[in-house]
C-alpha cells in the first residue's frame, strides 16, 4: 500500500486498496469565499439542517476576493460570517491568510489526518503527510454536518527526486518540469507520492509548492512522507503527528517517475496552459507589464526571502508593476521582522495583504488586454488574471524577482552569485 492507503487503513481499522470506495471520518474540512456560499445553500436550503458544526473540524476562509472588491463579494462575506456564527464554524476573516497556508501553519491539519477542502488546491497540505483532496461544495457540506464522507482511494504514482537543486532553481521548477512531461491530464484520477534523497534538502515551504502544483497534473491528491524535516518543523511549533503510519515503506505504486533535479534550470509555463513549459532561456527577452509574487503556490516566507535577496539594492523597472502578497498574516509579520518587506517596498514593489485576489483574477492586479505578466501562481489559461487577451507566464519567485528588475523574463542566477 502507498501512504494514502496506509493512512485510510489505519483510520478505519481495516486494509484498503486503490479503487475501493470507503466511508471515513473526516478530520478537518474547509471552504473559502468562492465555494462556501454553495456549502451554505446545501446545509440550509437542500438539507434544511439546523445543527451546530464541530468548530474544531470545520473552517471557513475569506481569502479569494479579500478584502471585498465589490458589493457582491462583501455580501458573500457577510453571509459567511453569519453562518459561521450560527453553526459554529471557525472563521478566518479578511487578512488572516490563504486557506491552505493557514491550516498548515496553525496546526489545524497534522500528519496522518484525512482532510477535504472545497478548493482544488487542497492537496497542498499533503506536504506534511496529510491525505488531502479537493471536493465539491455538497461533499464539503456533508463532511461539515456529519463528520463523514465517502472517498474512492486513488492509485498512487511515485515521483522520485534525486540530486541537489542548482543555485537559482526552486521547487517550482521541479513541479513545472513534471507537468511539462506528464501534461495537465497526466495524473488524472491518481495521487502523487514524492520520494527520494532530494526531499531532505527541501523545506516545508518548498514541499508545499510541489504538492500544490500536482493539482495542475489533475492529481486527486499529493503526499510527502513524514521525515526529520517534517518532525523538526512540527516540534518547532509544538505540533505532533496525528496518526502514525509506516512513513518509510515504499510500495503500492502503479508507476514511477524519476527526476534528477541537479540537471534542472529555471523554467516557466508559457501561455496558454501550465504544461507549455519552457526554459527561461527560450523566452528570454519577453517584456512584461506586471509581476506577481504570492498565492497558495509561492507566497510563503521562503518565497518572500528569495525575492528580497534578489531585489536588495535594486529597483523594479520603471513601467512594471511588481505586486507581493504574503500567503498569511504570520508570513507577512515574519517577513516584516526579518526586513524583507522593507527591502521589497524600497525596491518599488507593491505590498498587498494576504489574498488570492491577483491569482484568480478577482482584484489587486488584474491585467488589461494585451498585457503580459509573470506570476508565481499555478494557472495561466486565457483570462485567469484579467482580460482574456492578456498573457500569464508562471515561474518561481526567483525568476519573478529577476523579471521585475529587468522588465522582461530573466534568469535569476546572475543575481545570486
Amino acid at each position: 500500500m502507498g501512504l494514502i492507503e496506509r493512512i485510510v487503513s489505519k483510520a478505519i481499522g481495516k486494509n484498503v486498496s486503490a479503487g475501493e470506495i470507503v466511508v471515513v471520518n473526516i478530520d478537518a474540512v474547509y471552504a473559502q469565499d468562492g465555494t462556501a456560499p454553495l456549502v451554505i445553500d446545501v446545509v440550509e436550503k437542500e438539507l434544511e439542517l439546523r445543527k451546530k458544526i464541530a468548530a474544531e473540524r470545520a473552517y471557513f476562509f475569506i481569502d479569494h476576493s479579500s478584502p471585498a472588491p465589490h458589493v457582491a463579494a462583501a455580501t458573500v462575506h457577510k453571509e459567511m460570517r453569519r453562518f459561521a456564527k450560527e453553526y459554529g464554524v471557525k472563521l478566518f476573516d479578511v487578512g488572516y491568510g490563504i486557506s491552505h497556508q493557514v491550516v498548515v501553519e496553525d496546526g489545524l491539519v497534522r500528519p496522518g489526518m484525512i482532510v477535504v477542502g472545497a478548493d482544488s488546491h487542497t492537496p497542498t497540505i499533503g506536504a506534511i503527510g496529510v491525505y488531502a483532496t479537493g471536493v465539491g461544495s455538497t461533499d464539503a457540506a456533508i463532511a461539515m454536518m456529519f463528520g463523514v464522507l465517502w472517498l474512492k482511494i486513488p492509485e498512487t504514482v511515485k515521483v522520485t527526486l534525486t540530486g541537489s537543486l542548482p543555485k537559482g532553481v526552486m521547487s517550482k521548477d521541479i513541479a513545472l518540469n513534471i507537468i511539462g512531461n506528464v501534461k495537465t491530464d497526466g495524473m488524472l484520477g491518481k495521487a502523487v507520492e514524492f520520494r527520494g534523497d532530494t526531499l531532505k534538502e527541501l523545506s516545508i515551504d518548498s514541499r508545499m509548492t510541489l504538492t500544490n502544483m500536482c493539482t495542475e497534473m489533475s492529481a486527486e491528491s499529493a503526499i510527502i512522507p513524514v521525515d526529520n524535516v517534517t518532525r523538526n518543523w512540527l516540534a518547532e511549533r509544538g505540533y505532533n503527528v496525528y496518526r502514525e503510519v509506516d512513513w518509510e515503506k515504499e510500495d503500492g505504486y502503479v508507476d514511477e517517475i524519476v527526476i534528477d533535479v541537479s540537471k534542472l534550470e529555471p523554467l516557466v509555463a508559457a501561455p496558454p496552459d501550465v504544461d507549455n513549459v519552457k526554459s527561461v532561456a527560450e523566452v528570454d527577452g519577453v517584456e512584461v507589464d506586471q509581476v506577481f509574487i504570492g498565492s497558495c503556490t509561492n507566497g510563503r516566507l521562503e518565497d518572500i526571502e528569495i525575492a528580497a535577496r534578489i531585489l536588495h539594492g535594486r529597483r523594479v523597472k520603471e513601467g512594471v508593476r511588481c505586486i507581493v502578497s504574503p500567503a498569511s498574516r504570520k508570513v507577512y509579520l515574519e517577513a516584516l521582522r526579518r526586513g524583507y518587506i522593507d527591502v521589497l517596498a524600497n525596491a518599488g514593489c507593491i505590498i498587498a495583504p494576504p489574498t488570492c485576489g491577483p491569482c484568480v483574477g478577482a482584484h489587486m492586479g488584474l491585467l488589461a488586454a494585451g498585457e503580459v505578466a509573470v506570476a508565481t501562481t499555478n494557472r495561466n489559461f486565457p483570462g485567469r488574471m484579467g482580460h482574456r487577451d492578456s498573457k500569464v507566464y508562471l515561474s518561481s519567485p526567483a525568476v519573478a524577482a529577476a523579471t521585475a528588475i529587468e522588465g522582461r523574463i530573466a534568469d535569476p542566477r546572475k543575481y545570486l552569485l
